[in-house]
């Protein structure tokens, strides 16, 4: 029999014409795939000479990202048993799990999905074997010619269709046959692929979680498709594990907590994702404002205000009414005058609400002659800025409507860029961790071919420079091809959270194009006019969707410095309410938000009022501590440190305030 040679697994080995990667990696159960010379195959597949061959398992992201998008099959599968009239849309693996659209006549509801549930668990049962089957475009289109959305992806009409890339691509076209044990074809699918090898693989660690709404390709224009999201994992373990950070999650909802905290609202009245601050939430606020503002002085940043609307000569110069205007709010047409016969005797112009702040600072910069002796120029703004996000996707203040950004940009000198970028990369993480977030890792995010201004030179330039400042941080680096905005590259903070969960936190852009478009300059020390680097920076991201990470970070029990109250004083008994009050007088003076609970409620109810507003320090006073000049502590865990001496409770929680502590 011919032979040839391959490496499997690191180790060059001689094998068989016709050894396929069940051949060699069979009895591993763990061993969903292979990566054949760096891209996924099904282990049916025969494997080709002088190939690199590796075993991927179920824990890696590529073996768990193929045990998804095969139970997503499944589900397919398990709708079109019930209901054969259902038509499919795409249905790619996603973080956590997969999803899957359909047109059918009526939305999922929860009685449905445990049916799909029950119907799922038969067809993982029968180990259903998945058998990958390649044809042309013209014989996928005769199969699935009753499938109209497929067919619209065959038609090379796929732009937009978020998920179309786990179906067609521009290599052989695939469908993927599910094949009972006697060799009865089930059901079938256009796919890529790759698969499991058999539906007994998906065992029991999957599970359907909701439905929703969902329009073709994404756009209010298609056809509304019905979507059901489903999650899966390597053990039932993990599932039960996933759905515990899910209840955790949502016992830290943001939402939640500011209406039961009484931090903040979304009032109907004014309008989708739109919040207001109450004052415990703006106290909260007006300190994580304030500090970023000392810290930024500190960091010799200069502070400058702009307007809240322009007219919209300024977006075309920038750009953003060509890439942006559908996230922008519709013009306000404005300074139109007429005469007493209605005749227009002054046009009107349109203005815009900012979705941005770069362009009013560009403004600034050019409103006199600078200097090289002036750069690096740091401009800082909190700018509330207001884009018109679809309903669908507002969600409280991780995606609002009107937020205000932590803005600034930098403007240097072309010898200045790296210095400048790598100093605001370590500015940003050390004031990360000063508000208690300490696991981060950074995403470059590049050019994206259909969606970009300036020459493609001037974009690597930037590009290579943002990877080596990242990559001289010592952080773990992502990359996110396609991701940049259409004036430059950046680098994207993430962190992770209490709860594992990753956040886009602060985001550095590195741009050429927008000084070239306002034309700015700056004089050498030649006297030529040379055009000035721009960097964007925003380090919360927002104030709003800052403050919610935040909140769903600590739970609402916020490190005291945050704390809306800090203190809350509750005597034992009415007689104990002056001595309190005396001490309540002592940390005010020191500037601690301080409260004197002496209220008619009885005091177990107090404290227990006192937990469930997350207070950091509870001070508690009856006659032991009067005695001794003292106050006893119970702290948000339920310990206590009993008779401490007032002068030594005011140092303690003074001293805990300044350094930030986490009570």
């Amino acid at each position: 029999m011919p032979s040839f040679t391959a490496h499997i697994d690191g180790d060059k080995r001689e094998l068989d014409a016709g050894t396929t990667g069940t051949d060699l990696f069979g009895e591993r159960r763990e061993v969903l795939v292979m990566r054949v010379n760096g891209e996924l195959w099904d282990l049916a597949r025969e494997v080709p000479a002088d190939a690199t061959v590796e075993a991927v398992t179920v824990e890696e992201p590529d073996g768990l990202m193929v045990l998804r998008h095969s139970t997503a099959h499944v589900l397919a599968q398990a709708v079109q048993q019930i209901n054969p009239d259902a038509k499919l849309g795409v249905g790619p693996p996603i973080e956590n799990g997969f999803y899957y659209d359909f047109d059918v006549a009526e939305p999922f509801t929860p009685e449905d999905l445990k049916k799909l549930e029950k119907t799922m668990q038969r067809i993982v049962k029968e180990g259903q074997a998945f058998q990958r089957r390649e044809v042309t475009r013209e014989e996928a289109l005769a199969e699935l010619g009753h499938e109209p959305y497929k067919c619209e992806l065959l038609n090379h009409d796929a732009a937009g269709a978020e998920g179309a890339s786990v179906e067609i691509g521009d290599g052989d076209i695939t469908i993927y046959d599910n094949v009972r044990r006697n060799g009865e074809r089930a059901w079938g699918d256009l796919c890529r692929g790759p698969h499991v090898p058999s539906t007994k693989v998906i065992a029991n660690g999957w599970s359907l979680m909701r439905s929703a709404a969902a329009y073709w390709k994404g756009s209010e224009k298609n056809p509304q498709l019905q979507r059901v999201y489903g999650t899966a994992w390597a053990t039932k373990e993990d599932l039960v594990a996933y759905k515990e950070r899910l209840a955790e999650a949502e016992r830290r909802d943001h939402r939640r907590l500011g209406a039961e905290m009484d931090l903040f609202s979304f009032p109907e009245e004014i309008g989708s994702g739109l919040p207001v601050f109450h004052p415990k939430g703006a106290m909260i606020r007006m300190e994580m404002e304030d500090y970023s503002r000392r810290r930024h002085v500190e960091e010799g940043y200069e502070f400058v205000y702009t307007p809240h609307a322009t007219k919209g000569k300024l977006f075309e110069v920038s750009g953003h009414l060509d890439w942006y205007k559908d996230g922008m709010y519709p013009a306000m047409h404005l300074d139109e005058e007429r005469d007493d016969a209605g005749n227009v005797t002054r046009q009107g112009q349109d203005y815009y609400l900012k979705p941005m702040n770069c362009p009013m600072h560009n403004l600034i910069f050019d409103s006199r002659g600078r200097s090289y002796r002036e750069l690096p120029l740091r401009l800082f703004e909190f700018g509330t800025v207001y884009r018109y996000e679809k309903s669908g996707v507002v969600h409280g203040m991780t995606r609002a409507r009107g937020f205000t950004q932590d803005d600034a940009h930098i403007y240097c000198t072309r010898d200045q860029m790296k210095d400048e970028l790598t100093r605001t990369l370590d500015f940003v993480l050390d004031l990360l961790k000063d508000y208690g977030l300490e696991d981060f890792y950074l995403e470059l995010s590049t050019k994206n071919p259909e969606k970009f201004v300036g020459e493609d030179d001037i974009w690597e330039e930037a590009t290579d420079t943002l990877r080596e400042v990242a990559e001289a941080s010592g952080l773990e680096l992502v990359p996110d091809p396609g991701g940049a905005a259409f004036y430059g590259p950046k680098i994207s903070v993430q962190t992770r959270d209490a709860i594992g969960r990753s956040w886009q936190m602060s985001t550095i852009q590195l741009d050429f194009n927008l000084p070239e478009r306002f034309e700015l300059e700056y004089t050498a020390p030649d006297n030529t006019r040379q055009r000035p680097v721009m960097i964007h920076r925003a380090l919360f991201g927002s104030i709003e969707r800052f403050f919610a990470i935040l909140t769903e970070h600590y739970a609402g029990s916020f490190p005291v410095w945050l704390a809306p109250v800090q203190v809350r004083a509750i005597p034992v008994a009415d007689a104990f309410n002056d001595y309190l009050a005396d001490v309540v007088a002592q940390l005010r003076a020191e500037g601690i938000r301080v409260e004197l609970d002496d209220s008619d409620e009885r005091f177990p109810k107090k404290i227990r009022t006192a937990s469930k507003d997350k207070i950091p320090f509870t001070l508690i006073a009856g006659g032991d501590d009067a005695d001794a000049g003292a106050v006893s502590f119970r702290f948000r865990d339920g310990s206590q440190d009993n008779q401490v001496p007032v002068a030594d409770a005011v140092a303690r929680i003074v001293k805990a305030v300044k350094d930030k502590a986490q009570v």
